[in-house]
């Protein structure tokens, strides 16, 4: 029943997908700067986001959020196989009650298919997340979506404190953002920490790939 992946060659470049969801464009800001520094550490890299769930009439009525569907229309929809295709993989959501958002976890709970034939073990996975305030659900989001990391049988890849940046972001499960209510813009602080962990996943995976 299990199907073992074919193996990357040593030449090719390590392939990242990027895959999120943004209601008011925290976690797309984060998940952008992952995909430029990802780039330049030369990997191949696959921003994408998952469909929307939320009706359009409550989308209209938050201008923020509004304001980021339409910047965000021409941003592919992530699909099963951007995973199968990727050496590694960095997951970016907001926390919804200290979790991982319904319209992530709807995309998570279609790769059965995927998972049942082995096709997402083995892989470099990473994940990000943002927050309305500063402790709601940072680092119990993070360890959820890590979860379902474990059982594609990923090899998870935490920046930890590795890295001055680390200690000036604060959170070893990975890069986190809180927006104070839509009052709080992605800074340098959380941007530092993102190329932090966006170049470790690069260079875990393309390690991993080499061996």
């Amino acid at each position: 029943m299990i199907k073992q992946q074919e193996e990357s060659t040593v030449d090719s470049p390590v392939k990242v997908a990027i895959v999120y969801y943004s209601s008011t464009g925290n976690i797309a800001h984060i998940a952008q700067e992952m995909a430029d520094t990802a780039e330049k550490a030369g990997a191949e890299v696959r921003l994408r986001k998952v469909a929307e769930l939320a009706p359009q009439s409550a989308i209209d009525a938050n201008p923020a959020w509004a304001a980021h569907a339409a910047s965000a229309a021409d941003v592919a929809v992530a699909v099963a196989d951007d995973l199968i295709w990727a050496d590694a993989v960095i997951m970016g959501t907001p926390t919804r009650f200290g979790n991982v958002s319904s319209q992530l976890k709807q995309f998570l709970d279609t790769l059965g298919g995927a998972w049942q034939q082995g096709l997402l073990a083995d892989k470099v996975y990473s994940g990000f997340t943002s927050t309305a305030t500063l402790h709601g659900g940072h680092e119990s989001t993070l360890l959820a979506l890590a979860n379902t990391f474990h059982h594609f049988g990923g090899i998870v890849v935490a920046p930890g404190y590795t890295h001055p940046d680390k200690f000036a972001d604060g959170n070893p499960y990975g890069t986190s953002h809180h927006d104070g209510g839509g009052s709080i813009a992605v800074d340098d602080t959380v941007r530092a920490a993102a190329r932090v962990q966006a170049e470790r996943v690069v260079r875990f995976a393309r390690a991993i790939a080499a061996a």
